[in-house]
């Protein structure tokens, strides 16, 4: 509920604005606007089924309302064939307040609306995160000096070992940990890392189509984390247990029966040296014990464990992460939060392009990197996060510009390039092939509406 509601609110704000884009700049050259709909008050693309409105009142000569069928909006600027579809108007004559009566670039400036307002308010954002928060990182050289890495299954896929120190990125040095995993490196051409192993530097290649994996809302952890000294961070109470075919339940785990406390770090595991987290992990889930026994270290102490583990898979603790005086922190002044947020916000265009080109070339697949309304939602996460929330909106919306300006009938970009045609023509292009166009369009958005929500249940129910 909580990651539908972070997704239904974020694109009512972007669908509201994107909208009042094609709004105002409709009323700058003063067409009439009839309607200005959040969602739609029909079942979309069939324009004559199911109307009706949550919500409306008029004021003036625009009837302002919400929809029944939230997957989208929109706004009925009279004289222009549009997702309404009303045709009887069109055959009328022209009217001076009508979009269809007035000149091919006053026309062109109303269908790209939606796509400034939209980057503007992705602009926005950015630049609020900017300011406001600055950034916060896990710096680099602070990994390599406890230990580098810990190599999870996606990690190991493309060859990196645990301990491992990442210290070039495309052969360029750089300071955030987080740049690792960043989309910008993933989807670059011919991307490699270069890490430090057994004192010999190795170059891992990352593979072109690498990226279809971090579609999963599980993918960033399971590359590549810090590696984690052994130190007990919290205590778990209780622990799974089960023996034989009898029903799993919890019993009180092995951490909480001997007292470890948070600080203790361990030692030794069966005998074995052990300084990270990993370490412990790996002995623990080597075979089946029944008993295990371990040492820690606790200020000067060290105090020794035996105990029974039949039953057990896990000695139940959490590992002390990092603390929040190892990050680093950057506060910017208005000035370079404006500089930096566009740069950022732009960014995720470059990304889309980057993707598309991937796409294009069969580098990565369609189906695997495509993400609909549960994928997103998913990218909202289970609590309410504000900071979160806004990064969301802020990409969002620049996406909701880039698909908006892709050349497809139906889409404000379809528009635009009949627009560009009649400007450069001189000629417009008949109403019977633009309405023609525009059911083309909507039919290729409805399959991929469909497509869409099939692939994210897929996903869902597989894992992907």
């Amino acid at each position: 509920m909580i990651m539908a509601a972070q997704l239904l609110l974020s694109l009512s704000i972007l669908i509201t604005v994107h909208e009042w884009g094609h709004f105002i700049t409709a009323r700058m050259f003063n067409i009439k606007v009839e309607k200005f709909y959040l969602f739609f008050d029909f079942l979309f693309p069939m324009a004559n089924v199911l109307n009706f409105s949550l919500f409306k009142y008029k004021k003036g000569d625009t009837e302002y309302g919400v929809g029944w069928f939230p997957l989208g909006g929109y706004v009925k600027i009279a004289g222009m064939v549009d997702e309404s579809m009303d045709k009887e108007q069109m055959k009328q004559e022209p009217q001076p307040w009508e979009f269809r009566a007035k000149p091919a670039w006053q026309r062109l400036i109303v269908m790209l609306g939606g796509i400034i307002v939209n980057v503007i308010t992705g602009v926005l954002i950015f630049i609020g995160l900017t300011y406001f928060l600055g950034d916060t990182y896990i710096p680099k050289d602070l990994i390599n000096e406890n230990g580098g890495v810990e190599a999870l299954e996606l990690a190991q896929q493309i060859g990196f070992e645990t301990g491992d120190k990442i210290i070039k990125i495309n052969g360029n040095d750089f300071t955030d940990f987080q740049d690792v995993a960043k989309p910008d490196v993933l989807l670059s051409q011919n991307s490699y890392y270069t890490v430090l192993r057994d004192g010999q530097e190795v170059t891992i290649p990352i593979p072109s189509n690498f990226i279809e994996n971090f579609n999963r809302k599980d993918a960033i952890s399971n590359f590549l984390i810090p590696r984690i000294p052994a130190i007990v961070g919290r205590v778990s109470e209780k622990a799974p247990f089960k023996i034989g075919n009898e029903p799993e339940r919890e019993a009180q785990s092995i951490s909480s029966k001997v007292g470890l406390q948070p600080g203790d770090r361990f030692v030794e595991v069966d005998g074995q040296p052990v300084n990270y987290h990993d370490e412990v992990f790996a002995i623990v889930k080597a075979g089946t014990r029944d008993s295990i026994s371990f040492k820690v270290k606790r200020g000067d102490e060290i105090l020794s464990f035996n105990e029974s583990f039949k039953g057990y898979s896990a000695i139940g603790f959490m590992a002390k992460g990092l603390d929040k005086d190892q990050l680093a922190y950057i506060n910017y002044g208005f000035g370079e939060s404006i500089g930096l947020g566009t740069e950022r916000a732009f960014g995720v265009i470059f990304l889309q392009l980057k993707a598309f080109k991937k796409i294009f070339s069969g580098d990565i697949s369609f189906q695997k990197s495509l993400s609909g309304p549960i994928g997103m939602a998913q990218a909202f996460g289970t609590e309410w996060d504000w900071e979160r929330f806004w990064r969301m909106t802020g990409l969002l919306s620049m996406v909701l510009a880039f698909m908006n300006l892709l050349p497809i009938p139906a889409l404000d970009g379809g528009y635009v390039v009949f627009l560009l045609y009649e400007m450069i023509s001189g000629r417009e292009p008949s109403e019977k092939f633009f309405e023609t166009a525009l059911k083309i369009g909507m039919a290729l958005l409805l399959v991929l509406m469909v497509f869409v929500f099939y692939n994210d249940i897929a996903k869902l129910f597989t894992g992907g």
